[in-house]
């Protein structure tokens, strides 16, 4: 089992509310509940979830094996761009779930894969077999899949060390004065709500977000963004730090918008080594229909 160990520097309050913060795809409910069961221990000893953690603290958390759920096979139609022995491209549509959670177990994307096919990895365990990255329930566009555990190993390690090719193309709110940008500004979980990522200087992790303006329309932008890193929601966060919001974002963009067919963010471009061959592989998804659309209404209204 993995194990991670936390040294804190200076005061940081409840020992559950801390490791909440730090362990982005673990709810304080679940930290809770590794507390208690003895696979988080403090100074090499139990302590309790509302432990007020010190300066020279140390925490070794031991992660608790995942509960396993009973994930069924469903015959949900899949946009495969490319498919092997190794390796799955998924053009995703928006609107899907990619893997189960707790309380939604149906109607995902690995219930999808796991009708296609059965040779997955198995290094997620059984509620994510395959998956070795994510993007967003909202966001449409490209994901890896890999079919066996050599191919995860693989994507992760690429991944890892950035040098797999992730650019997305996004439409947000308001007009750039310049053609480029940078965004490099640490993000951490929202301390009023969990749910919600965060620009902060405190528990947080880097993350680089570069961006280049592709067209410019009354009081929008049409932008690329390809990303250094990859935390959770990281260009909507960014995208909505620096006042550009993604157009229908239900979390960091403006109330007034529309979102029914969700945020306009779109995983355009995808590319990694082959985790056999070597080979460098590039796909290109094109723009959904919807978002196509959205970009037609507002040129016809800035033609008006």
């Amino acid at each position: 089992m993995e194990t991670i160990e936390f040294e804190i520097d200076k005061k940081m309050g409840r020992l559950d509310k801390y490791l909440s913060e730090q362990l982005e795809d673990i709810s304080r409910s679940q930290i809770q509940e590794m507390i208690k069961e003895g696979y988080v221990l403090v100074n090499g000893k139990p302590e309790k979830a509302s432990y007020k953690l010190e300066a020279g603290d140390m925490i070794e958390l031991t992660m608790m094996p995942p509960k396993d759920m009973e994930i069924k096979p469903e015959n949900i139609p899949l946009d495969i761009v490319y498919e092997d022995s190794d390796v799955l491209v998924i053009d995703k549509a928006n609107d899907m779930i990619v893997h189960p959670t707790l309380s939604i177990v149906s109607n995902t994307l690995v219930n999808a894969i796991l009708y296609h096919c059965q040779d997955l990895s198995g290094i997620n365990g059984v509620n994510r077999p395959g998956i070795v990255h994510r993007i967003d329930k909202e966001t449409s566009g490209l994901l890896m899949v890999a079919k066996n555990d050599l191919a995860h190993r693989s994507l992760s390690q690429q991944l890892k060390d950035h040098t797999v090719t992730r650019s997305y193309v996004a439409l947000v709110h308001g007009e750039f004065p310049h053609n480029h940008g940078r965004i490099d500004a640490p993000i951490g979980r929202d301390p009023k709500d969990r749910q919600k990522m965060t620009v902060k200087a405190e528990n947080s992790k880097d993350a680089i977000t570069n961006f280049t303006v592709l067209e410019r329309y009354p009081d929008y932008s049409l932008v690329e963004c390809r990303l250094e890193t990859g935390r959770t929601h990281q260009i909507r966060v960014h995208m909505a730090y620096i006042g550009h919001p993604v157009v229908g974002d239900p979390k960091y963009g403006y109330r007034k918008d529309d979102t029914t067919y969700g945020q306009y963010l779109h995983a355009r471009t995808l590319g990694f080594n082959h985790p056999r061959t070597g080979e460098y592989m590039e796909f290109t998804s094109e723009l959904p229909d919807f978002f196509v659309a959205k970009i037609k209404e507002i040129e016809a209204r800035g033609n008006e």
